[in-house]
């Protein structure tokens, strides 16, 4: 006789959850112990989602009354992708070289320039600056002949300025000769190191067109993965994450190129040395939050300070303005109030991220972090559900993200 359907319903759903448990318990033991070849294919994931926009967008157009396969408009993005590629470096790259080159012959006028006569000057002129604050410091070779003459002598120290920075010279060309028959080791790991990174940018990119063009079955594929019952949550889940994600990383791409176009107008306008190459460094470096833009305006900031006080001033401020205007224009409209991380847990991840996998990992640290608060939050707005139906200014002063409520289930 068979038992009542009442009683064997919940048996049938507990072991279905339970083999579903297990199932994406498989998948994260996979990730965990092959978690070194994770970061290529976070890689393409990530790309997948940047290029999914225009794929729609292209996907939608109709050529002869048919639409245009998912393949073909991945191969357009790569087209554009390349000839952008291209074009940067033809227009650019000669004239970073050109900086880059400057930078060497500059410094070789410097190393040049650093005769007995110029650093006794040099010493005099820093004693003179010392004294007017009351330290007793001799830098020059006759304060420290000197040094143990006079009253006040038990009250001065004296360093050999000339002398410190001749013995570094020699120490550095002793280095130098030491290590030149490394030369030949380092230039193979050099080329080594282009080619395994050549080999795994056409990598990424290859998984990421697999990724894009079977997005819809990979889709359905996990989703058979969720108990029916839990579909609706899912989908909002996935709606939650996605407004997220297309704010921290499209967004964030969005930023990144805007801010480096200002800093070049803005180099350019007041005549920094090494604008491209600065504004480079800027535009790469804007996708890092936070750390990334300190680290890049202080280079900008010296290099401007060093032709002259007034102009370090004014660099200063335009950067500043760039940055007001992300903060207060670019980030509202382009992010939105879904995608806004606080700043404890952009800096968190970041010195997570960069402490696990270097700067690959500083990269991919936010949208991972974006991830996971917006699953955190989400199942903390499902466990007190007053807390969704409650406005936004409810809930605490500096929350982690701003969500729109979900739908009730």
């Amino acid at each position: 006789m068979l038992p009542p359907l009442d009683a064997t319903a919940p048996t049938e759903r507990r072991k279905r959850l339970i083999i579903l448990a297990c199932l994406w318990g498989a998948i994260a033991l996979v990730l965990i112990a092959f978690r070194s070849v994770v970061m290529p294919f976070a890689g393409a994931a990530l790309i997948a989602y940047l290029v999914q926009p225009f794929v729609g967008r292209i996907t939608r157009v109709r050529v002869a009354g048919r639409q245009i396969p998912r393949w073909v408009a991945i191969l357009l993005i790569y087209a554009l992708f390349f000839v952008g590629v291209y074009l940067f470096f033809i227009a650019l790259v000669p004239q970073l070289y050109r900086e880059l080159a400057r930078i060497s012959r500059d410094g070789l006028a410097f190393v040049n320039s650093l005769t007995p006569e110029y650093l006794q000057s040099l010493a005099h002129r820093a004693e003179e600056w010392l004294s007017s604050y009351g330290i007793p410091i001799e830098l020059s070779n006759r304060g420290v002949e000197g040094a143990g003459e006079g009253a006040g002598a038990s009250l001065s120290f004296g360093v050999d300025m000339a002398q410190l920075l001749k013995d570094s010279a020699a120490r550095l060309a002793v280095l130098v000769q030491e290590n030149l028959g490394n030369i030949v080791g380092v230039s193979r790991a050099i080329i080594g190191g282009v080619l395994a990174g050549i080999f795994s940018l056409f990598f990424i990119l290859m998984v990421a067109a697999f990724f894009s063009i079977d997005a819809q079955a990979i889709r359905h594929y996990f989703g058979t993965l969720i108990p029916p019952e839990y579909s609706t949550d899912a989908r909002v889940l996935l709606e939650r994450i996605d407004r997220s994600l297309s704010g921290v990383v499209r967004g964030q791409v969005t930023i990144c190129l805007v801010n480096g176009t200002l800093t070049a107008i803005g180099l350019l306008l007041f005549g920094v040395k090494f604008a491209f190459l600065l504004a480079t460094i800027a535009t790469f470096f804007s996708l890092i939050p936070i750390f990334g833009t300190i680290i890049s305006s202080v280079p900008i900031v010296l290099i401007a300070l060093a032709d002259g006080f007034q102009k370090g001033v004014l660099i200063l401020a335009w950067i500043i303005g760039i940055h007001a205007l992300e903060a207060y224009f670019l980030n509202p409209k382009i992010m939105g109030q879904a995608a806004r991380i606080h700043p404890v847990i952009v800096a968190f991840s970041l010195i997570a991220g960069e402490r696990l996998y270097g700067l690959v990992g500083a990269l991919f640290a936010v949208p991972i972090a974006a991830l996971f608060v917006a699953c955190f939050d989400f199942a903390r707005l499902k466990a007190q559900p007053s807390l969704a139906e409650s406005a936004v200014p409810a809930e605490s002063p500096a929350p982690a993200v701003l969500p729109a409520p979900p739908p009730a289930p």
